[in-house]
């Protein structure tokens, strides 16, 4: 084997493992970013419904306030 067929088949092997490597790298950024966004959605519904409870207990709080100053002592 000459050389340039030496090199030509060590070029082809090292390109081969970096377009795998690569590949590998791409998909693992994929999955990150979606385990992101997935995390970020959860904490979204989460605050949605963090805020939803406050405002009923605030607004069950005032009626109960409401409630009370209406009634005689």
């Amino acid at each position: 084997m000459k050389n340039s067929e030496r090199d030509a088949a060590a070029r082809s092997r090292a390109q081969a493992l970096w377009a795998k490597e690569k590949k590998q790298g791409d998909e693992f950024l994929k999955a990150r970013e979606k385990e992101r966004q997935e995390e970020a959605a959860k904490v979204a519904r989460l605050r949605g419904l963090r805020l939803a409870k406050e405002e009923a207990d605030r607004k069950a709080a005032d009626a109960a306030l409401a409630a009370n100053r209406k009634s005689p002592l």
